[in-house]
């Protein structure tokens, strides 16, 4: 079987109760109890970002686009007087274009930092943002397999609950909130505000320096969070850092703390670093080992090189990808999944956690610019879809929007996301865990 099915099994594997072994072939060999249509072309042959034309079909009400199918007449699939199931559309070849990450790795879009844009993206194009494609190809695949072998197929849970949640922060600033948000005080007049900042930076903490407010927040979920620490202070290319030292006894003693508390502690790339392995190892090796995982600051994520990279110092995860500018499914998935690796044309030794909603993406100017009402109305239907497929909703909030001199309302807007996980029995997870429950 092609690379490029046995990439797409892998993940399908993961996600239900399956027979074993699973008799299906990629490609009609009439002999096989599953097999799957296979396409003609050769776009997979060239190093075109974009297929030709999409076509769509609906299945159980919802629209779902084929990259490499020409036209929908058939039924999903079929069965014979064999009782062999035969799978009409090329559901690998279109899972595995948006899973792999084809699109960004042979498409010439970066933004200035280097990234992907969300823009230039087939779900920007066709508006699938919040819908795991991936995932629904699967789920059909999943009923043919009812169908050969004549047995419901049920999915694999997290320890008896739906679906799981990972909260994680992003530790960039936890000493200058007293610039940051004072500066904007002190140009408006408002001197008590700006000399209440001053002063609890100066005989005291920062405002932002509120580890402890966050892991409290956290323990009324009964949750562990995974933080992400930037080990680097100096700007790059005129682009701001870390405003702390990780190596200073204070944020030493509260990275040794969160990891003693059961938080995962892991590696929060600065800029540039997704490209420089020998900075990124540097900068890993400046906190308190063991370090599996890995988020890029500014989600700079380099399509062509970071996941060569990741695998060749031995990470276990990242979890960078998901878009700055919307919420929801970069590569069309809702569970966790291996990054596919160009260079070797293979499957990388690395996990990706996809990121699903960022804080900043909401409020910021240049992304959503969302009201606080507006945001359980728009995310809901995302978070209803990682319901729906037992997945797994990977959520960052910044530790100053916990404080009031953030993100306007971020303490308020991280307890109504939370609220609502916990409502639907989400179970908690920092991001190794979770890895733990796909062995």
């Amino acid at each position: 079987m092609s690379s490029l099915a046995d990439y797409v099994l892998f993940h399908f594997r993961r996600l239900y109760h399956l027979p074993s072994p699973l008799e299906v072939s990629y490609g009609v060999d009439h002999q096989s109890r599953i097999q799957i249509t296979s396409t003609a072309s050769t776009f997979f042959e060239r190093q075109q970002p974009k297929p030709v034309q999409v076509v769509w079909k609906e299945w159980q009400g919802h629209p779902l686009p084929l990259f490499f199918d020409e036209n929908t007449d058939q039924p999903w699939f079929s069965q014979n007087a064999q009782g062999h199931v035969v799978v009409h559309y090329d559901l690998v070849a279109s899972a595995f274009y948006l899973l792999s990450s084809w699109q960004e790795f042979y498409g010439p879009e970066r933004d200035p930092f280097g990234r992907y844009p969300y823009k230039a993206s087939q779900q920007a194009r066709h508006r699938f943002i919040t819908k795991p494609l991936v995932n629904y190809y699967l789920e059909i695949l999943k009923e043919a397999v009812e169908r050969a072998y004549g047995q419901e197929i049920l999915p694999r849970l997290w320890n008896g609950k739906p679906f799981a949640a990972c909260l994680t922060h992003d530790i960039d600033y936890c000493q200058s909130a007293w610039k940051v948000a004072g500066k904007p005080a002190l140009q408006k007049g408002n001197l008590g505000l700006f000399f209440r900042l001053a002063q609890q930076k100066f005989t005291g903490e920062d405002a932002w320096f509120n580890l402890p407010q966050v892991e409290a927040e956290l323990a009324k979920l009964s949750a562990k969070g995974t933080f992400f620490f930037l080990p680097e202070a100096a700007p790059y290319e005129g682009h701001p850092n870390a405003d702390y030292e990780v190596t200073s006894p204070k944020i030493r003693q509260e990275l040794l703390r969160l990891s003693a508390a059961g938080h995962e502690i892991a590696l929060h790339g600065s800029h540039g670093t997704g490209t420089q392995a020998r900075r990124l190892q540097a900068e890993r090796e400046k906190l308190p080992p063991p370090i599996q995982g890995n988020r890029f600051h500014y989600l700079r994520f380099d399509p062509v090189k970071t996941p060569h990279l990741l695998q060749e110092l031995g990470f276990t995860y990242d979890s960078t990808l998901g878009f700055s500018e919307h919420y929801g499914f970069r590569n069309s998935f809702c569970h966790p999944f291996r990054l596919f690796d160009f260079k070797s044309r293979q499957m990388s030794t690395v996990w990706e956690m996809p990121l699903n909603l960022m804080d900043v993406t909401l409020n910021h100017p240049r992304y959503l610019q969302l009201t606080p009402s507006e945001v359980m109305p728009a995310i809901t239907p995302m978070l209803e879809e990682i319901i729906r497929f037992h997945g797994v909703f990977t959520l960052l909030w910044h530790n100053e929007n916990f404080t009031p001199y953030g993100m306007a309302g971020g303490l308020q807007l991280f307890q109504d996301i939370t609220q609502f996980l916990k409502n639907r029995q989400a179970n908690f997870f920092t991001i190794s865990e979770a890895l733990k429950q796909l062995d």
